[in-house]
């Protein structure tokens, strides 16, 4: 569990393909990391396999690769890092399982104030309700004021801008896309009660 309060951006150093998915090598500030220790990566909960140094390596599904923006990544792209939720830490942000529901598309992007447009299939825009939860690139941010044609802004403040990776974004880039897993469960609950 993770909250969506990114501790540091990391650097993507390799990803290397193959049959069953990547192997994805960062380097990193984050201290104290270990082996088997999960780690949220632009939102993505990945178990570190190896570390070297400043440097962790991670084994990258074939799913993860198919519905996060990973096989996007190069040597240089900067990611957002934070690691599990501590059971004695406060929850600062919302509750985030770091299981990308999907991949959305920067349509647009204000500076004053400060604010990102994203444009996300169906099937996540119903899930999207204003002023509710979701995280980009695994940052916890409020949805905007509107939702409409599957588009839906989110409006960062200066701190966020400066710390996260969202400042490298542009039109077009892929962001991945979790939204409320609270959301998820009342939709579930209702689907079983009306017998769907």
């Amino acid at each position: 569990m993770f909250t969506g309060l990114v501790e540091t951006v990391g650097v993507v150093r390799a990803l290397r393909k193959h049959s069953r998915g990547a192997q994805l090598t960062i380097e990193s500030s984050l201290a104290g990391l270990g082996v088997g220790e999960s780690v949220a990566i632009d939102g993505v909960c990945q178990t570190i396999a190896r570390i070297d140094g400043a440097r962790f390596s991670c084994d990258v599904l074939a799913e993860t690769l198919r519905v996060s923006n990973f096989g996007r990544y190069r040597s240089g792209t900067r990611v957002n890092l934070e690691r599990a939720l501590a059971a004695d830490a406060r929850l600062g942000g919302h509750l985030v399982n770091a299981h990308a529901d999907g991949t959305g598309t920067v349509t647009r992007i204000v500076r004053k104030p400060l604010a990102i447009e994203i444009a996300v299939s169906p099937e996540l825009v119903r899930y999207l309700v204003p002023k509710g939860s979701v995280a980009v690139n695994g940052v916890s941010l409020t949805v905007g004021p509107a939702v409409r044609n599957a588009r839906f802004s989110v409006f960062i403040v200066p701190h966020t801008w400066e710390n996260t990776n969202l400042r490298d974004l542009k039109t077009g880039d892929a962001v991945n896309i979790e939204v409320d897993i609270i959301a998820k469960y009342v939709e579930k609950f209702h689907a079983l009660r009306e017998g769907k």
